[in-house]
């Protein structure tokens, strides 16, 4: 039976292959005999060439060698050599999302590169793969030559963007999802943790220093509200940079986007050698007592005295405090549980993906490769540092006073980004001491960044928002 089958598959694709031999033949035939302005003087045969599809008298017929022409100016290898295809050049697309139709291909190939690297280190080495994945595809995808996916106004990376990147509309999602899946109660037990917090804050204002520098060098200026959008970065809080160049300089908001959740997927990759270089090896061996037990009371009342501080004396800072209030008060009130479940897991997943795709899609050559453009890279990298310090030189401060000595390693979890800077600290201290566990205790200053990291923005918004 099954040779039977075969058989006569075998003949109806010979019977189809003549067919179209057939087809074939009649259309060079009909094209030998060429038009005499409308009227046809070949054989006056009713081929695929001559029979007009009913709608379609417009369309111009094409012939082989110009289908195979247009074929090759569209594909990804002759627009990286020659350029886009003209034909995409008449797309009208809005300024915030625009996609340099003039940029060389060697750029975009550049970048579809960096896209991939990107994507190599979360899957290869591990580094925050939730985050770099998605934005590694973002860069490869809104970097294909003639694929349109950045641009407006259907471009899908362009509707993610529009719909929530370019506003606050995500990072007010992400700051609710952030506050249902945080444990205040580290914090709580032990509040010096608060210092380390508001000590890391110091890459945010020191750079501002670092922008006026940068002022210096010919082809780079920035003005004070984009040097606020700069130093924000220090906190490597990728949410909060968005917000507050939304607030204060939009037309930052793509490059400070990409490189706040660039140094905070790479936490894993900068921190340690600062960690290494501004601590002895015994101070890394120090280990800390338990927290002491906190209590569901104390848990519940945290968000609640948070929010009604904010709102009494920082009420620019009340968006974001108020989101991660929120959903932390959802997760510990306990009679919710549908909700803080929704918070911490399908919704914060899904906004994540789009948020990370969003930033991913501004990785394009006209955002990055210009002097401005690199002096933020360089700039945000500097904050961070200056912030992992600042945690870091506070404890070791703080050690000469108390009696109890605190792992220094525990304040470079002072920025922002939650839980990796936490996890980076508990890793190092494990590494010279497979017994000492950091993790809870670098929990604290974590927490506490985030919500410094809220207040320099509420502080840069009071002063300069109109």
């Amino acid at each position: 039976m099954l040779g039977q089958e075969n058989k006569k598959s075998r003949e109806a694709l010979k019977v189809i292959a003549v067919l179209l031999a057939v087809s074939m033949v009649f259309s060079f035939v009909t094209n030998i005999f060429a038009d005499n302005g409308n009227a046809r003087v070949g054989p006056s045969l009713s081929t695929m060439d001559t029979a007009i599809i009913k709608g379609s008298e417009k369309i111009p017929l094409i012939q082989p060698g110009e289908f195979l022409k247009s074929l090759w100016h569209n594909t990804g290898i002759y627009q990286m050599i020659f350029g886009e295809n003209p034909a995409e050049e008449e797309v009208e697309v809005e300024s915030a999302v625009e996609f340099a139709e003039t940029a060389p291909g060697w750029q975009k190939l550049i970048m579809i590169a960096v896209g991939f690297l990107i994507i190599w280190l979360a899957v290869a080495k591990g580094f925050e793969p939730l985050l770099l994945i998605p934005i590694g595809f973002g860069v490869v995808l809104v970097n294909i030559p003639g694929a349109g996916m950045g641009q407006g106004p259907d471009g899908m990376l362009h509707i993610i963007y529009k719909a929530g990147v370019g506003n606050e509309f995500f990072p007010m999602l992400i700051f609710m999802g952030i506050g249902a899946m945080t444990d205040f109660g580290p914090l709580i037990a032990n509040p010096k943790m608060a210092l380390l917090g508001g000590a890391a804050q110091l890459g945010v204002f020191a750079t501002l220093l670092g922008v006026a520098a940068m002022n210096l060098i010919p082809g780079v200026e920035y003005n004070m509200l984009q040097a606020c959008a700069i130093a924000i970065i220090g906190g490597a809080d990728g949410p909060t940079s968005i917000y507050v160049a939304g607030k204060l300089a939009p037309e930052m908001m793509a490059v400070t986007a990409v490189a706040a959740y660039s140094y905070m997927a790479l936490v894993p990759m900068i921190q340690p050698p600062i960690m290494k270089a501004l601590t002895t090896e015994k101070e890394r061996k120090i280990k800390m007592d338990q927290l002491r037990p906190v209590s569901k009371t104390e848990k519940i009342l945290f968000p609640i005295v948070l929010l009604v501080l904010t709102i009494l004396l920082l009420p620019p800072a009340a968006p974001l405090i108020g989101m991660l209030a929120f959903g932390n008060f959802i997760k510990q009130v306990g009679i919710v549980e549908r909700l803080s479940k929704t918070l911490e897991n399908e919704l914060m997943n899904i906004v994540s993906i789009l948020l990370s795709l969003g930033v991913g899609s501004q990785m394009t050559p006209e955002k990055i490769f210009n002097p401005s453009s690199i002096g933020v890279i360089l700039l945000g990298l500097l904050a961070f540092a200056i912030a992992t310090c600042g945690g870091l030189l506070m404890a070791k401060l703080m050690n000469l006073f108390l009696k109890k000595k605190i792992n220094p390693l525990i304040g470079s979890a002072g920025v922002s980004a939650v839980p990796m800077a936490a996890r980076v600290s508990n890793k190092v201290g494990l590494e010279y001491d497979p017994s000492n566990f950091l993790l809870m205790h670098a929990m604290g200053p974590n927490v506490s960044g985030v919500i410094g990291t809220a207040v320099a923005a509420g502080v840069f918004i009071a002063t300069y928002a109109k």
